[in-house]
């Protein structure tokens, strides 16, 4: 790894000098940032992935979709339709991408879900096709410096914190640490329990501006759910497991799932990944292996979107196939809710 490294580093200094170029022209406005007369709120990271976005975004649609009419702009990583597409009841992965289909299944028509590789042009179809739009929350366009954002929130995870990456291709990073200067409101996510977390030496680290504020959330495991019927099971104990994930980092619902159940296999793919008749056939081999265990198979609330697919369906509704959902909790919720609600009412 050492040496591979070695041999990478002269292009991570290249990749490093493009970025810091490019960020570069921006400061000083020979590249141009396009502004809205709405509220937007952009959630991103330095990193590749992996950070928990997709919570930390549902945790602001709770909070703000009873007070704005919003919309959700993703890019839609992995889909295969291009331009500009607003979600509906026939919406697949393959169209728009599997967290914004996550969003749309999720709260339906209580908010907007749209997909837009360009963020300006995709604002600008937003407010052309719904003019009632009172608010949009970016989904990772923390690079995406062609369009301005009034409240940048910048993710980073607990256990591969940016501070301790370095610039791709060497490491994980979009761009280079200083990028965190951009950011309104960093999240150290996934952390253990709170009181594990030595705060004060991650601030340090962190190295936090007068005007940035610092907060910390961790996974909640919430319910399980039949992957097409959508029956809800409370909690899942002493069960044998087929777990089956294709998410940049899958160590924390391993470990939550050990703690009470035996895992007989993971199926653990590479994030977005698409998945083939022949992985479902060969999942399903396991399970038929250890049918007398009777075991279950469980995957993602991400991965179902892409399993959501009618090419798999017939097949997959012959075998118990859930998701496990999950939602964000924060250490300081009030605070940070009252930051993000001024900032939206201040710019309504």
């Amino acid at each position: 790894m050492k040496i591979l490294r070695f041999i990478l580093f002269p292009f991570a200094l290249i990749y490093g000098a493009i970025t810091v170029l490019r960020n570069g022209f921006y400061r000083v406005v020979i590249f141009k940032s396009s502004k809205f007369s709405l509220p937007i709120i952009n959630v991103g990271n330095l990193s590749t992935g992996g950070t928990g976005k997709t919570p930390h975004t549902e945790y602001l649609i709770h909070l703000l979709k009873e007070k704005k009419n919003l919309f959700t702009l993703s890019r839609g990583f992995g889909r295969k339709e291009r331009g500009f597409i607003i979600a509906n009841e026939n919406s697949t992965a393959t169209q728009i991408g599997d967290e914004p289909l996550q969003y749309y299944k999720k709260f339906g028509d209580e908010i907007g879900v749209a997909v837009e590789a360009n963020r300006v042009n995709g604002v600008i179809e937003i407010c052309r096709s719904h003019p009632d739009t009172e608010l949009v929350l970016l989904d990772d366009a923390f690079q995406h410096r062609a369009i301005y954002a009034g409240l940048n929130i910048l993710i980073t995870d607990y256990s591969r914190p940016f501070y301790a990456d370095f610039i791709m291709p060497v490491g994980n990073l979009r761009e280079l640490r200083r990028g965190k200067n951009r950011a309104d409101i960093i999240v150290v996510s996934k952390c253990p329990n709170f009181k594990e977390v030595s705060k004060d030496a991650i601030l340090l680290k962190l190295g936090p501006k007068a005007n940035q504020y610092v907060f910390f959330s961790r996974i909640k495991y919430g319910s399980i759910f039949e992957l097409y019927n959508e029956s809800q099971m409370s909690e899942v104990a002493y069960r044998n497991i087929i777990l089956v994930s294709g998410i940049a980092n899958a160590k924390p619902l391993v470990n939550h799932l050990a703690k009470n159940n035996s895992i007989l296999h993971h199926f653990n793919f590479n994030d977005h990944y698409n998945f083939k008749q022949t992985d479902i056939t060969e999942i399903h081999n396991l399970f038929d292996k250890f049918a007398g265990e009777n075991p279950m198979i469980i995957t993602t609330e991400k991965d179902a979107m892409r399993l959501l697919n009618k090419d798999f369906a017939s097949t997959i509704q012959k075998y118990p196939w859930f998701y496990q959902s999950i939602e964000i909790e924060l250490d300081n919720e009030i605070e940070f809710n009252e930051i993000v609600n001024h900032y939206v009412e201040k710019n309504s």
